[in-house]
């Protein structure tokens, strides 16, 4: 979709963070470290070991951006600047990090911008996954790496539940299933086949948060979890039935790889290049600005 029929149209609703204190009361305050370190060892497995440019997609306070050890520069995204804030608090001002508030559905940059993105834990919130995926494809190198994790619907509690009785909707059907306002579980080959018509080629799929249960976090160690979690990962990948997927991807066509090329767009009608100019950078073609205060960049 072009940026012509885009700046048109009504851009899907978006799960809002605003205002939240989503880092310290879903993962710190909620018992959640093991699905950190299942996540982080996911990652550590599909990372590139180096790159010039990555952008994080849904980055929210910066949880996983230290992860990224091997990018010269990393550029976080996020609707919230809450959530920016918090993430450039616990980060700092080093010029490696860039802090974008925008709209996943009009990504605000140039084609070629970035050589490696991550969305982890933000494609359930999206209502449209196919427009957010074909913005993220479009603003990627020619041969540019993406790590998309998603909710699996077709996962073995949803699975058992279901034959029980206890469930009304069909883990083995296609479409998603929206359990809560704005969050979605997804089937794993909806998701593939979504990614492969946005212009991506799927390398390698790790299933992820076998032991998701409050039993056995009480029962055993995060470190003996952790090491369950590794083994799980290296024998069951294959069969996607994990509450979690992460999926390696890669940008495929005919666009040539080139170097990761940073521009600023127009989130409103498209332009682009923009001058960087803070603290306020303007559109020469529609005339619209866009503020920068507290090192964010607000789209």
């Amino acid at each position: 979709m072009d940026w012509a029929t885009i700046g048109s149209m009504s851009t899907p609703p978006v799960c809002d963070y605003e205002g939240s204190d989503y880092q310290r009361e879903f993962w710190e305050n909620a018992d959640r470290a093991y699905e950190d370190a299942a996540e982080g060892l996911a990652l550590s497995q599909l990372l590139p070991a180096q790159g010039a440019h990555l952008l994080e997609l849904g980055a929210g306070a910066g949880r996983n951006t230290p992860r990224y050890t091997g990018f010269e520069r990393i550029t976080l995204l996020d609707y919230s600047t809450t959530q920016l804030k918090q993430a450039r608090e616990k980060l700092g001002d080093s010029p490696r990090y860039r802090y974008i508030a925008a709209d996943v559905y009009r990504l605000p940059f140039g084609p070629g911008s970035f050589d490696a993105a991550t969305m982890i834990r933000t494609l359930h919130h999206l209502a449209d996954p196919r427009l957010a995926l074909q913005q993220v494809r479009a603003c990627l190198t020619g041969d540019g790496v993406f790590i998309l994790e998603f909710a699996n619907k077709r996962n073995l509690k949803a699975i058992l539940r279901y034959a029980a009785g206890r469930q009304h909707w069909n883990p083995f059907s296609r479409e998603a299933v929206e359990f809560v306002k704005l969050n979605f579980d997804f089937h794993p080959d909806s998701v593939k086949e979504i990614l492969q018509d946005c212009g991506f080629e799927i390398r390698r799929q790790i299933s992820v948060s076998y032991l998701r249960s409050g039993l056995l976090k009480r029962m055993l160690p995060l470190r003996a979890m952790t090491a369950m979690e590794a083994a799980l990962q290296r024998a069951f990948s294959w069969s996607a039935y994990s509450p979690s997927i992460f999926l390696l991807a890669r940008a495929s066509g005919d666009q040539a790889p080139t170097a990761a090329q940073y521009t600023l767009r127009c989130a409103a009608c498209g332009q682009h290049p923009l001058a960087d100019t803070p603290p306020l950078i303007s559109c020469p073609s529609c005339s619209r600005g866009y503020p920068v205060a507290d090192g964010i960049y607000d789209f």
